[in-house]
C-alpha cells in the first residue's frame, strides 16, 4: 500500500473544467443591477504641477455619474508597509494626485459612467493645467548633485539607502588569492499576466462596501483600502475571484481599487474599472532595473571568501515594495553559495518613470543573474568546472548563512548532480558542434518571508458534514498556480477522504480566517500548513468519538478510504460519514477544525539586516543548451534541464507546471523581454511591440524533483513557483558564453549586443 493516498499524485486542478470551458467568473466578467463603469485620468507629462482641475463639463455630460479628484479623496496613502509602524514613511502613493504628478501615467482624477464610451469621453472633457517641472528617468542621473528631486525627502533621489555587513569583509579579501570585480545591469521587464488588473465596489444600503478585485492578497488589501478610504477595516468585505495570473503584478493596492469604491460611495452604485493593456503596462508595476557591481575574493582552489555587493535599483517614481525588494537582496545572494563574509549596500533611487514592483523572484533574479554569471567567469579564471566551482561553495543542510538564514533541507547538491548527470554538461563544455553552448546556473528562495507585514499567519477552518463532504474554508489566494487543488489534497490526505469530496471557499475577508495572501512563495508553507492543522484538529474530535464506538483509543485509529477504522484492521471501523454523524449526534454541534500557522522565525532586523525570515528554502539548478547563430546574433535555447528541490511534492503535476513556466518567464528575461522608455515614456505598451517568448520559441524542457522532506512544511513541502525562474537567464548567459567565446553582462541579451561584442572580440 502507497503511503498516501492522495498527495503526491499528479491531479488535475480542481477548477480546471471551469477555465477550460469558460465558466470560471474573473473580475472584469461580473456585472451587477445599475453598475456603472470606472475610467482614469492619468498624467501626460512626467513631472509637472498641478494648477487647477476644471472638471465641470466632464460633469455635465449625458450618463456621467460621478468625476472625483484628489480633493474628493481623504488624501491619506496607502501601501504595502502600512501594517509596520517603523516603515509609514515608505507608504507614499496617493489614489488621486493632489498637487504633483510624478510619472506619464500618475492618476489625476477618476470617472464613473453609464458605459466605458461615455466615460473615456468624460475623460476628454476634463481640463487640467499643469506647470511642468524638470524630470529625471536615470537613477544614476538621479543621484547626481543638482538633479530634479522628485521627492522633497528624498536627497540625490535615493528613497533608501541599506549599508549590510556580515562577517569580515576586508579580512576576505586580503586572505584572498584572487579578487574579480565586475558589473552587471538588467531591465524592466512586466509581468504580462492575461488578465489585466480589475475592480468592483458595491455599498448596500448599511454602508458596508463589498469590493472584489484580481489581487494576491484579500486581507492586506482591505487594509490598505481601509486607510485609503479613512474608513474601518470593518465597513470593507474584499472577495478575490478567479484571477489570471498575478507573478507579484497584484500584491499592492492601485489606484483604481480606491477609486472603485470612492465612486461606489459616492453614486450609491456598483463601480467597475477594468484596466486596458496599455494601462497595464504602463501604470501598474514591472521589475525593478539594476545596475549591479560585484566584487568576489576567492582562494587558488576555489574557496569563496568574501563578496562586496553594490546595487543601484530604480523603483520609478514612488516606492511601492521596492524597500523590500532591495532588502531582501542580501539575504538572497549569500543563500546558495557558502560565503563567510559578505558586505552589501542598496541603493532605492526615484526616477520620473512608472512604479516598480513585486516580480516573480522579488530581486532574486537581478543578483543571481550577476552571481551566477560571474561564477563561471571565477571558474574559467582558476581552469576549474562551473559545476565543480559550485558543489565546492553549495550551502548546506544545517548551516546557517552569513544573514542568519537556518537551512533545514536542503537538496541543492543534489539538484546540482542531477541535472549535470542528465545533461553531461561537463563533458561537453567547449566540446559542442560550433556556436552551440552549455551553461549552469543555481537558484535558491523563501517559503515564506517574515520581514515587515503583521500578522504572519495563515489561518484555516474545515467542517466536516454528515455526508462525507468537507467544507475547507481558507483565506489563502489561488491566482492560478492551483493552490486550491493543493490545499484540497491536504484536506484529502489528513481525513482519509477522497478530492472530489471537498468544497473550497476561500480568500473571502468576510468568510474565511486572516491570511497573508500569496507571496514571496508562502502559500504552500503557510496556507498549506494552516489547513493540515484545520484537518489534523477535526480528525482528532472525530476520532475521540468513533473511539468510544469501536472500543478503541484515539490513537490506534486511521482515516483512509473514506473509512476510519483501527489501524492493522480495516474491516473493524465505520463510514467517514457515519463517523461524522455519530459525532454530530453526540456532540450536538458541527464538526469544525482549526488551524493556524505562524512559525517561530526571526523578523529580519531593519538595523543589521540578520535574521532567519523564513522557515525553510528552497534550491535549484538549470542547465541550458543553445545555438547562436554568429551571423544575425540571433539565440535559440534548445533545451533547459532542471532540477528543483521543492521538498515533497504533493502534486508533481503542479510542480512541473510551475517550473516550465517559470522557464518561459526566465527565457524572456534573459533574451527579448525589455521595457523601452523615452523620456519617461513607455514605447512598447502593447503585446504588439513588448516582445515575450512565444510556444516557437520555448525549449524542450525536462524537470527533476528533488525532494529531502522539509521538517517545517506540509507532509516535508516547500516552494517552487518563484525560486524556479530564477537560474534560466544565467544559464542562458553562461551558455552563451561557451557557444561564442563572449560575455554579455546586461539583459536582455540582444543580437545587436551579441554582434556588437563578436566584433569587439574580432570577429565571429
Amino acid at each position: 500500500m502507497d503511503k498516501y493516498s492522495v498527495i503526491g499524485k499528479r491531479l488535475p486542478n480542481v477548477d480546471a473544467v471551469a477555465k477550460v470551458t469558460g465558466d470560471a467568473q474573473y473580475t472584469a466578467d461580473m456585472a451587477l443591477p445599475g453598475m456603472l463603469h470606472g475610467k482614469i485620468l492619468r498624467s501626460p507629462l512626467p513631472h509637472a504641477r498641478i494648477l487647477n482641475i476644471d472638471i465641470s463639463k466632464a460633469e455635465r455630460l449625458r450618463g456621467v455619474r460621478a468625476v472625483i479628484t484628489g480633493k474628493d479623496t481623504p488624501g491619506k496613502t496607502f501601501g504595502r508597509y502600512q501594517a509596520d509602524p517603523s516603515r509609514q514613511q515608505l507608504v507614499d502613493q496617493l489614489a488621486l494626485a493632489i498637487d504633483k504628478v510624478r510619472f506619464i501615467g500618475d492618476e489625476v482624477a477618476a470617472v464613473a459612467a453609464i458605459d466605458e464610451d461615455t466615460a473615456e469621453e468624460a475623460l476628454d472633457l476634463i481640463e487640467v493645467e499643469y506647470e511642468e517641472l524638470p524630470a529625471v528617468f536615470d537613477p544614476q542621473e538621479a543621484m547626481k548633485p543638482g538633479a530634479p528631486r522628485i521627492h522633497d525627502h528624498a536627497e540625490q533621489n535615493i528613497g533608501l539607502k541599506l549599508l549590510r555587513h556580515f562577517g569580515d569583509v576586508e579580512k576576505g579579501f586580503k586572505s584572498s588569492d584572487r579578487i574579480f570585480e565586475d558589473s552587471f545591469m538588467t531591465q524592466g521587464v512586466t509581468h504580462c499576466a492575461l488578465e489585466p488588473h480589475a475592480a468592483l465596489a458595491n455599498i448596500d444600503a448599511s454602508g458596508k462596501l463589498t469590493f472584489w478585485s484580481s489581487n494576491q492578497n484579500p486581507f492586506p488589501i482591505r487594509a490598505q483600502l481601509a486607510r485609503g478610504l479613512d474608513i474601518p477595516e470593518g465597513r470593507i468585505r474584499v472577495i478575490k475571484p478567479h484571477v489570471g495570473g498575478g507573478f507579484g503584478g497584484k500584491i499592492e493596492p492601485l489606484s483604481l481599487d480606491v477609486c472603485s469604491c470612492l465612486l461606489a460611495m459616492k453614486t450609491g452604485k456598483p463601480v467597475r474599472f477594468v484596466l486596458t493593456r496599455e494601462e497595464v503596462f504602463t501604470a501598474t508595476r514591472q521589475r525593478h532595473p539594476m545596475s549591479i557591481r560585484l566584487k568576489t575574493g576567492v582562494k587558488s582552489d576555489g574557496t569563496l571568501m568574501a563578496m562586496e555587493c553594490t546595487v543601484v535599483a530604480d523603483t520609478g517614481a514612488y516606492y511601492g515594495v521596492g524597500p523590500n525588494v532591495v532588502a531582501t537582496h542580501g539575504t538572497l545572494l549569500a543563500l546558495i553559495y557558502r560565503v563567510p563574509n559578505l558586505k552589501y549596500e542598496g541603493n532605492l533611487v526615484f526616477t520620473n518613470k512608472q512604479v516598480c514592483g513585486a516580480q516573480r523572484g522579488y530581486g532574486s533574479p537581478q543578483v543571481r543573474f550577476a552571481n551566477d554569471s560571474q561564477m563561471d567567469m571565477i571558474a574559467e579564471a582558476l581552469a576549474m568546472d562551473p559545476e565543480e566551482l559550485r558543489l565546492k561553495n553549495a550551502v548546506q543542510p544545517g548551516d546557517i548563512t552569513p544573514v542568519r538564514s537556518r537551512i533545514t533541507s536542503c537538496g541543492f547538491t543534489e539538484c546540482l548532480h542531477k541535472v549535470m548527470e542528465k545533461t553531461g554538461c561537463r563533458e561537453k563544455r567547449g566540446k559542442l558542434p560550433r556556436n552551440r553552448g552549455i551553461g549552469i546556473a543555481g537558484t535558491g528562495f523563501v517559503s515564506g518571508t517574515k520581514t515587515y507585514v503583521k500578522p504572519f499567519s495563515s489561518g484555516a477552518v474545515v467542517e466536516l458534514k454528515e455526508d462525507g463532504s468537507v467544507a475547507l474554508f481558507t483565506g489563502g489566494s489561488d491566482i492560478g498556480q492551483g493552490l486550491n487543488t493543493l490545499l484540497s489534497q491536504i484536506t484529502a490526505e489528513e481525513l482519509g477522504i477522497g478530492i472530489e469530496d471537498i468544497s473550497v471557499v476561500a480568500a473571502d475577508t468576510e468568510l474565511t480566517p486572516w491570511d497573508q495572501g500569496t507571496s514571496g512563495s508562502r502559500a504552500t508553507m503557510f496556507a498549506g500548513n494552516a489547513v493540515k492543522l484545520a484537518a489534523a484538529d477535526a480528525k482528532r474530535q472525530l476520532f475521540e468519538t468513533v473511539a468510544e464506538r469501536l472500543q478503541a483509543n484515539p490513537e490506534d485509529l486511521e482515516a483512509r478510504d473514506r473509512k476510519i477504522f483501527v489501524k492493522g484492521s480495516p474491516e473493524k471501523g465505520i463510514d467517514f460519514s457515519d463517523a461524522v454523524l455519530t459525532n454530530r449526534l453526540a456532540k450536538k454541534q458541527p464538526l469544525l477544525g482549526r488551524g493556524y500557522f505562524d512559525p517561530d522565525v526571526e523578523r529580519q532586523s531593519p538595523e543589521t539586516g540578520e535574521g532567519n525570515i523564513s522557515p525553510s528554502y528552497s534550491f535549484g539548478s538549470h542547465v541550458a543548451e543553445v545555438d547562436v547563430d554568429t551571423e544575425t546574433g540571433r539565440v535559440k535555447v534548445a533545451r533547459i534541464t532542471a532540477a528543483h528541490d521543492c521538498g515533497f511534492a504533493i502534486n508533481p503535476l503542479a510542480v512541473e507546471g510551475q517550473v516550465e513556466g517559470a522557464i518561459h518567464m526566465g527565457v524572456g528575461y534573459a533574451l527579448m523581454e525589455e521595457v523601452h522608455w523615452g523620456d519617461g515614456q513607455n514605447l512598447n505598451p502593447t503585446f504588439l511591440h513588448y516582445n515575450i517568448p512565444t510556444a516557437l520559441d520555448m525549449p524542450e524542457v525536462e524537470s527533476m524533483v528533488v525532494e529531502p522532506i522539509d521538517p517545517k512544511g506540509p507532509f516535508g513541502a516547500k516552494e517552487v513557483g518563484e525560486g524556479s525562474t530564477v537560474p534560466t537567464a544565467p544559464a542562458i548567459a553562461n551558455a552563451i558564453h561557451d557557444a561564442i567565446g563572449v560575455r554579455i553582462k546586461d539583459l536582455p541579451i540582444t543580437p545587436e549586443k551579441i554582434l556588437k561584442a563578436l566584433e569587439a572580440k574580432g570577429g565571429r
